[in-house]
């Protein structure tokens, strides 16, 4: 498995994944709507996205961070927002490879840290994060305002 940072070329290699990973949230398929936001994303560098791709040269899963910052450490974080590896590879290393990838990349920008979020009955991916060294947050409340 090949993990490599994704530039403008790699969008339609993006797009389709990024695509079944929001049908997988329960959002209509929309090829056009996941390639203009990668797009954008990478356009703007307002992400970094790594891709996995196999030995066949297909995209098989990513992973998408954003940047973000601590006021109080004076310091960049990074929010791994989305992370998405097609079924048939699920539970063979793929994810922790892209996760691996995304913390030596946070590494290297001199981050704090990576911040996530995964849904309380995700208990395979929080087992996965638990094994790489995440902690559930337990000393905050988290709070958001939907518009």
């Amino acid at each position: 498995m090949q993990i490599v940072k994704v530039t403008i070329a790699d969008i339609s290699l993006v797009a389709p994944l990024f695509d079944q990973y929001r049908v997988f949230y329960d959002k209509p398929s929309d090829l056009d709507l996941a390639h203009s936001f990668i797009e954008a994303r990478i356009k703007h560098r307002e992400s970094v996205i790594f891709l996995a791709i196999n030995a066949e040269g297909e995209a098989v899963g990513f992973t998408q961070l954003y940047p973000n910052f601590s006021s109080v450490s004076a310091v960049r974080t990074w929010i791994l927002n989305d992370l998405y590896v097609i079924d048939k590879l699920r539970g063979q290393g793929t994810s922790k490879q892209l996760l691996n990838t995304a913390r030596d990349y946070a590494i290297s920008t001199g981050a704090k840290g990576i911040s996530l979020e995964t849904a309380p009955d995700n208990i395979g991916a929080q087992k996965l994060y638990e094994s790489l060294g995440y902690k559930r947050e337990m000393d905050y409340h988290h709070y958001s305002l939907s518009l």
